[in-house]
């Protein structure tokens, strides 16, 4: 039996405990149901709460405690730790943002928070639904996507669910979110290099807040879904599980039967945005997902290293962005061991190049052989040593991607288990032609065709990671 002392230090240093007694105190007519995710997302919020992570995403199919955990029971219990923190947190709709700070400030109301946190104290006159504040100043203050923040900064800014699913739809309000968060929301931090900003939400569109978040880069992205697509291994902090292909996410509360009936019922396109975190089907396009092999880990020697540039017009936000890919090539096929995308200046590509290289040492660099890829074909030749082939592009993309799509098929291409940029490069690849850009495709496009028609796998040349 633990004692009420035992079970308040279990309070004041365990979140996922934490997040338990909320569930309880703001949802007492429901029986909790615990689960690992619960533990998982918990920690990476306490690495969050030292620092150690800064900008993170969590994306988790719908009903799942996202919103008790990191909106509710995470700005209690950071008010419990320092009652001087100051807290931000914002969703798609004012009258959902507020049921939010009312459960956050029923807890800090609760009698058991008080004897757990007996140092945090909330300010008679400044108790509001909105915005309640500690006698140490610390807040914590409900706004939504194109509210006003006015006046109001924050050393932890949260944004649960930016977008409704009816207005993830329309390109305008799906862009009027991103507008607000880029230039508004994430400018309430009160310290830019320590502040925190954490984004919950399901996937809803390929151009979401996440999408949009990710393209530009810099977030810890931690990714949920509903099931498990192949085995997939999740080793951090004190949370380490395996997920077998296939099992769903908390069979207690949602086995594969009803996640497949959620599946009927919404549509695959949505099913796989809102359940799997992929806003896109597995099925269809030129690539499907069950071609690509995987790889748990680098090997520690490739027969070579070939880099794939596929370079953009302009650096401009509507125009495509310029991607590297970098690849092992074995005697079985291909590992794709990184990408690197961004829109930049000539200078910028340049330098990007020379670096990339520098940092894998490619045996060939392949660059088309167009646009801003001939004055880097130019320049990398002239200036350096490097393995630079200027490649001509024959067909159009969906042609030239047709052409080596049998290799694919054939099990030739091996992705890694886990990297940063994996969910992007899977979507881009399982929507082409219909996705919003093509410039990781016809990056692959481009290596793998350059592979086909060279294939010499009995070369001895090795290079070594």
């Amino acid at each position: 039996m633990v004692s009420q002392a035992e079970l308040g230090a279990i309070l004041r240093t365990d979140l996922s405990s934490f997040v338990q007694k909320t569930f309880s105190t703001v949802d007492p007519g429901t029986p909790y149901s615990h689960n690992w995710h619960i533990d998982l997302i918990a920690e990476y919020l306490e690495a969050c709460t030292r620092r150690e992570i800064k900008r993170l995403i969590i994306n988790i199919p719908p009903r799942y405690l996202k919103s008790i955990a990191v909106t509710v029971a995470w700005p209690a219990w950071l008010l419990g730790r320092d009652p001087s923190e100051r807290i931000i947190a914002a969703s798609y709709a004012h009258t959902l943002s507020l049921k939010h700070s009312i459960d956050t400030r029923l807890v800090v109301k609760s009698d058991w928070y008080r004897r757990v946190f007996p140092g945090t104290q909330l300010v008679d006159d400044q108790d509001t639904k909105q915005k309640f504040v500690t006698t140490a100043r610390g807040m914590r203050y409900a706004t939504s996507v194109d509210g006003s923040a006015i006046g109001e900064g924050g050393n932890f800014l949260i944004v649960d669910d930016p977008h409704s699913a009816a207005g993830a739809l329309s390109d305008v309000q799906r862009a009027s979110a991103c507008t607000w968060f880029d230039q508004g929301f994430a400018t309430r931090l009160n310290d830019k290099k320590n502040g925190v900003i954490v984004v919950v939400m399901q996937r809803l569109h390929a151009n979401d807040l996440t999408g949009h978040l990710l393209e530009k880069g810099g977030w810890e992205h931690l990714c949920i879904p509903a099931l498990a697509e192949g085995k997939t291994i999740i080793d951090f902090g004190r949370v380490k599980v395996t997920r077998d292909d296939g099992e769903p996410l908390h069979p207690s509360r949602e086995d594969v039967e009803a996640i497949q009936k959620q599946k009927i019922a919404l549509g695959s396109y949505a099913f796989a945005g809102q359940y799997q975190q992929r806003p896109a089907p597995a099925e269809g396009g030129i690539f499907k997902a069950e071609w690509f092999r995987r790889y748990d880990k680098p090997q520690e020697s490739y027969r070579e290293i070939i880099q794939s540039w596929d370079t953009a017009f302009k650096p401009d936000q509507l125009n495509d962005p310029s991607v590297c890919t970098t690849w092992g090539v074995k005697p079985d096929g291909y590992d794709l061991l990184d990408v690197r995308i961004g829109r930049m200046e000539y200078p910028d590509l340049k330098s990007r190049a020379k670096s990339l290289a520098q940092d894998w040492k490619p045996n060939a660099i392949l660059i088309e052989d167009k646009a801003s890829g001939q004055s880097l074909i130019q320049d990398l030749k002239r200036e350096t040593q490097l393995p630079v082939i200027a490649i001509m592009p024959k067909g159009d993309k969906t042609i030239r991607a047709a052409g080596v799509s049998a290799m694919v098929e054939a099990g030739k291409v091996f992705l890694p288990q886990h990297a940063a940029w994996l969910t992007d490069y899977e979507i881009e690849m399982m929507t082409f032609p219909n996705a919003v850009h093509d410039d990781r495709v016809d990056s692959t496009t481009q290596f793998l065709e350059w592979a086909r028609l060279r294939a010499s796998p009995d070369r001895p040349m090795i290079r070594r990671l």
